[in-house]
């Protein structure tokens, strides 16, 4: 219809409209980060394949030796193969912090959500148990457990960790089941006999699970850190366990002989992960408070 008198003020005509806009959380996905973490972890689990030296053999005629065609990555004061070290050492880092934050992120969510369940008293004394817990440096609880399961080991640095980092999300998910925890399908659930873990496992956990995936993540991270850190103090895995934290243990030596590529090499590795890992986590964390926003 041509007549101006018919024309609708507002709507433009189809050919003059605007373009489709992409929804936001499509665009900044961390694809560099991705395939540079899944490239670091798919070596570190098929470290025998490209391992070119036993990582364990003390070569005594070859210490210290920079990088090289012989070693690629040098040899650190030991003599060992610093290339073969990076693969194998890095499979002990990324198992400690993946299962330090399993056991956190288990610990965290049953406690979060007994805490968000339970009556006004209790769920207070609880969250006075975090606020306490969270009062004290969490290196000082990790070197106390230590302490008490006695020699460290891999599995024993893991626990301890897992241990000491659940409280942050824990505190998450205990708000996210109080918003919920009066919804019809929760109260029928109960109304039908439901228990906790079943209330948790099917109801529950489907709600809040996104809006932690950027905190495990996280803790991953800080595992990955809190290991390294105990390494290099001298009060974390012994030197004969290689991890990226143990190769930095020998950064004192390092620096005194001017082997750089002791230090700089297994650090490389170490931060390019975190940093990889960082950036997942944050894209994690903006897609969560997007989908929220746009509730």
């Amino acid at each position: 219809m041509s007549d101006a008198r018919f024309t609708l003020v507002g709507v433009r005509p189809a050919t003059e409209r605007l373009p489709t806009v992409k929804a936001p959380w499509v665009k900044g996905k961390p694809i560099l980060s991705c395939v540079i973490l899944a490239g670091i972890i798919f070596c570190c689990a098929f470290a025998e394949l490209i391992m070119t030296k036993d990582p364990t053999y003390l070569d005594l005629m070859n210490y210290s030796k920079p990088p090289g065609s012989e070693f690629l990555f040098g040899t650190d004061t030991l003599g060992r193969d610093m290339f073969s070290m990076i693969w194998y050492g890095g499979r002990i880092s990324l198992f400690i912090g993946i299962a330090a934050a399993a056991i956190s992120t288990v610990i965290a969510v049953i406690f979060g959500s007994l805490s968000g369940l339970a009556p006004q008293w209790l769920d207070t004394l609880l969250m006075r148990l975090t606020e306490i817990l969270l009062s004290i440096p969490n290196l000082l609880l990790v070197v106390f457990l230590q302490a008490l399961l006695g020699k460290p080991n891999t599995f024993s640095i893991a626990l301890v960790i897992g241990l000491t980092s659940w409280v942050s999300i824990a505190k998450v998910v205990r708000t996210e089941v109080r918003q919920i925890r009066n919804s019809e399908y929760v109260v029928a659930s109960r109304c039908m006999g439901g228990g906790f873990f079943h209330i948790l496992w099917r109801h529950l956990t489907p709600n809040f699970v996104s809006s932690i995936m950027f905190m495990v993540v996280m803790n991953v991270r800080s595992a990955i850190v809190a290991e390294s850190t105990l390494s290099f103090m001298g009060i974390g895995l012994p030197i004969e366990i290689i991890s990226w934290g143990s190769m930095l243990s020998l950064s004192e030596k390092a620096i005194l002989t001017k082997s750089w590529w002791i230090l700089l090499i297994p650090g490389l590795f170490l931060v390019v992960t975190l940093l990889c890992m960082t950036e997942i986590g944050n894209y994690l964390r903006k897609s969560v408070n997007r989908s929220q926003s746009n509730l």
